[in-house]
């Protein structure tokens, strides 16, 4: 019973004070929300807590703040995560059903990300290396000059233009269109590369039309200039922060200028849904120990790349998570039906 009070009690500072952004004393505990104990208990509850790490007591003031081991009390022991409001999942499905190829749909997740949270988004781009082929289309521009088009399964679209020898016949550029489509689709990018690595060897001799085309194929696969891009919006919801510039904004800022570091912030992507709260020390940098993370993998199938909200770790974390969560399961589902 003890224990259950000073959870509630735990759970009301960090409350008030991801609202009041002011220590929280236990006068104003009492009078928001109604414990039903008496001033005194309430101090003693929030004495226990402050002995075990889970608040501190800024300088001389009586209100206490929570500590990052408080925040992550309070994280672990929400039963349900906050639910979006039908208007909130009206606005992303309307925003990011608006999107017209995979770089819309990123800067709209981040947009509607940093909006919904009022903090910082970050959204990866999808690895190449875990999507699949979902078509590739062939078209002759003029007898020896083809357009390869490869389409992934995350949305992604890679342009060639291929230069041939040769002149290339409409029914021999039909019949090469369905025997690459037959060995790539469904087929993840590196496999796909060796299925058509494969069918060049299996023709005896191979054609140079089928030559040219698959081995811009396998280059087109192999290009891995964008795993590692990311969008960042928001940033100007740091100024919000003011009161802790030094600590947390000023290195969070310089953090966002570097894609590696906000690759590491993220984490691995994960899938099922999960959404993964890293808080203050907790992060793989010292220098952002006042910062916390909560992001989750998003994609049709297995996880294809991170997305989340990077700020302050007095964040409302219920808010938050489902805004996170519910993000990335728009975009999964957008990314799946192409």
């Amino acid at each position: 019973m003890q224990e259950d009070r000073r959870l509630a009690v735990l759970r009301a500072i960090v409350e008030d004070y991801v609202a009041t952004e002011e220590p929280v004393g236990s006068k104003a505990l009492v009078e928001r929300h109604g414990l039903n104990v008496s001033p005194a208990t309430i101090r003693n509850d929030m004495a226990a807590l402050e002995e075990e790490g889970y608040l501190a007591q800024p300088h001389t003031s009586a209100g206490r703040v929570p500590t990052d081991k408080g925040y992550r009390l309070f994280v672990d022991r929400l039963t349900t995560v906050k639910p979006m409001s039908s208007a909130e999942r009206r606005a992303i499905a309307t925003f990011l059903d608006g999107a017209v190829d995979l770089d819309d749909v990123v800067h709209r997740s981040v947009r509607v990300l940093s909006q919904l949270t009022r903090q910082v988004a970050v959204v990866q781009y999808p690895t190449l290396s875990r999507s699949t082929v979902r078509h590739v289309e062939i078209v002759a521009l003029t007898p020896s000059r083809l357009l390869v088009v490869l389409i992934l399964s995350t949305g992604r679209v890679e342009q060639r233009l291929v230069e041939l020898t040769e002149e290339l016949a409409d029914d021999d550029l039909a019949a090469l269109r369905s025997r690459i489509n037959l060995t790539a689709i469904g087929e993840q990018i590196a496999a796909a590369a060796v299925a058509l690595d494969a069918l060049v060897a299996g023709e005896q001799p191979a054609s140079p039309a089928t030559v040219a085309v698959v081995e811009t194929l396998v280059e087109a696969m192999s290009d891995h200039r964008s795993d590692e891009r990311i969008a960042v919006g928001g940033t100007a919801n740091l100024a919000r922060f003011g009161d802790s510039f030094d600590s947390a904004v000023r290195p969070l800022l310089e953090a966002l200028e570097e894609q590696v570091v906000l690759l590491k912030l993220l984490g691995e992507a994960t899938s099922g849904g999960t959404v993964t709260v890293r808080i203050g020390a907790e992060g793989p940098y010292e220098e952002l120990s006042s910062t916390s993370v909560v992001a989750t993998g998003y994609g049709p199938d297995d996880a294809l790349a991170s997305l989340g909200i990077v700020g302050p770790t007095r964040m409302d974390y219920p808010s938050t998570m489902a805004a996170v969560r519910a993000v990335a399961r728009y975009v999964s589902r957008i990314l799946d039906e192409g």
